[in-house]
C-alpha cells in the first residue's frame, strides 16, 4: 500500500503549513485562546476560502470531495501549530454525520453555510454515565403532535459555546444501552429548553454541558437506528483526531532536538551524550511509527472495508497514538528541564493537548479492550 503523498495533497499540506507559519505562531495562539471562543472569525473564512471546510464533503453535496487521507494531512498540520478551533468537532464530526444521515434539504440547510464558515455544528453524545460507550443514552426523544421534544443532558460538547446547531443522540426506543433505538435530532442552539454551561478545557479548547427540558428537535436520518452511522463518523473523527496528534509529536520531536543542541552541560550540548542521542531516536521511533501507521490506516478506511475491520483498524490506531504521545511528550518535557512545566513554553501547551486527545472519542484503555473484543 502507498503512502506517499500525490501533488494534490502536498499542496495541501504546504497551505496549512503557511498558515500556521504566517498567522497562527505560537505568541499569537496566546492571543487568540484568550478570546471568547478560542479562535478568530477571519481564520475560519480563511479555511472556507482555502477549501478545507468543504474537503471531506461529497461534491453532490457541494463539497471537494476529499479523502480521509486528505482531511487527515490538514489535522496533522494544525496539530504542528497547536491550533485551537472546531476543525474535528464540526467539520469530520458533526458535519460527518449530517452528511451521512441528512436529507437534502438538511444537507444543503446546514452544511453549505458550514462549507462556507457561517456557522459552527456540535455533536452533542457524551453523557455523564456512559463512559465511551456510544449506545449509553439516557436523553430521550418524545414525539409529539408537532415533531419531537429531547429531555436530558450531554456532556464534554466540544466548540458547542460557537455553534449554531447541534446534533445530538437521543433514545426514541428501548432500553439505556441498547444498540437499537438511538436516533439523530437536530437543535437550534437558541432554542427554548437549552440550557448550557460553557468552560474552557485543559488544552484551550471550548466545551459545554447541556441540558435538554422539552427541547423542540428535528430527527436527521432513520428514528432508531443512528448508532451504526454514529460509530462510522467516530471511527473517521478519530483517525483525523490521530492525525493531529501526530502533528502534535511531530512539533515536540522537532523542538526537543533543537533544544538539546544549544542546551550546556558540562562545557557540552546534552544533545552531544549517548544517554541523550539514545532517548531522542526512540521519540523519533515512535513518531515515525505512529506516522507511518496514520497514513496507513487513514488510505485504508478509504477503501471498501467491513465495520469489524474499520473498527479494529482505528482502536489499533489510537491505542498506539496514546502510547506514543505519552512517551513524546514526557521525554520532551524532561529532556527540556523544567521549563517544559512552564506556561510560557510551548512543551507543557502540546503535552496538554495529546492528553486531552487521548481521552476524546475512548481512551488507550477502551480501545484497547474494543480490538481485543473485535479480534475474539
Amino acid at each position: 500500500m502507498s503512502v506517499g503523498l500525490t501533488e494534490e495533497q502536498t499542496l495541501v499540506a504546504d497551505s496549512v503549513a503557511r498558515f500556521i507559519q504566517d498567522q497562527y505562531e505560537f505568541n499569537e495562539r496566546r492571543k487568540h485562546v484568550a478570546t471568547e471562543h478560542g479562535f478568530r472569525g477571519d481564520h475560519w473564512s480563511t479555511f472556507a476560502e482555502l477549501g478545507w471546510l468543504a474537503l471531506p464533503f461529497t461534491e453532490s453535496d457541494g463539497g471537494l470531495d476529499g479523502s480521509l487521507r486528505d482531511v487527515s494531512l490538514i489535522a496533522e498540520g494544525l496539530g504542528r501549530g497547536l491550533f485551537v478551533g472546531p476543525y474535528m468537532s464540526s467539520v469530520v464530526l458533526a458535519g460527518g454525520l449530517v452528511a451521512s444521515a441528512g436529507s437534502a434539504e438538511q444537507k444543503s440547510r446546514l452544511l453549505e453555510p458550514l462549507m462556507a464558515g457561517e456557522h459552527h455544528l456540535a455533536f452533542a453524545f457524551a453523557e455523564p454515565q456512559a463512559r465511551y460507550n456510544l449506545n449509553d443514552v439516557a436523553t430521550a426523544a418524545t414525539a409529539t403532535a408537532s415533531g419531537f421534544e429531547l429531555n436530558g443532558s450531554k456532556s464534554v460538547v466540544m466548540h458547542a459555546p460557537s455553534a449554531s446547531y447541534f446534533i445530538v443522540s437521543a433514545r426514541t426506543q428501548g432500553e439505556r444501552t441498547d444498540r437499537e433505538g438511538v436516533s439523530l435530532f437536530v437543535v437550534d442552539a437558541a432554542a427554548d429548553g437549552v440550557m448550557q454551561h460553557s468552560y474552557p478545557t485543559v488544552d484551550d479548547h471550548r466545551a459545554s454541558e447541556l441540558q435538554f427540558s422539552n427541547t423542540t428537535a428535528e430527527p436527521l436520518g432513520p428514528l432508531d437506528q443512528a448508532t451504526p452511522i454514529i460509530e462510522a463518523i467516530c471511527d473517521r473523527a478519530t483517525v483525523v483526531l490521530c492525525a493531529e496528534a501526530v502533528g502534535c509529536m511531530g512539533t515536540l520531536y522537532e523542538s526537543t532536538l533543537d533544544y538539546i543542541k544549544q542546551r550546556e552541560q558540562f562545557g557540552a550540548p546534552i544533545g552531544s551524550f549517548q544517554a541523550i542521542q539514545h532517548r531522542m531516536v526512540d521519540v523519533f521511533m515512535s513518531y515515525e511509527q505512529v506516522r507511518s501507521l496514520a497514513y496507513a490506516t487513514a488510505v485504508r478506511l478509504s477503501t471498501q472495508i467491513t465495520e469489524s475491520e474499520r473498527a479494529r483498524l482505528t482502536s489499533a490506531l489510537k491505542f498506539e497514538v496514546a502510547k506514543a504521545g505519552r512517551h513524546v511528550g514526557q521525554e520532551a518535557i524532561q529532556l527540556h528541564g523544567g521549563m517544559g512545566m512552564t506556561d510560557e513554553l510551548p512543551i507543557g501547551h502540546y503535552f496538554k493537548r495529546l492528553t486531552c486527545i487521548n481521552a476524546t472519542l475512548g481512551d488507550r484503555h477502551y480501545h484497547l479492550q474494543r480490538f481485543r473484543q473485535l479480534e475474539g
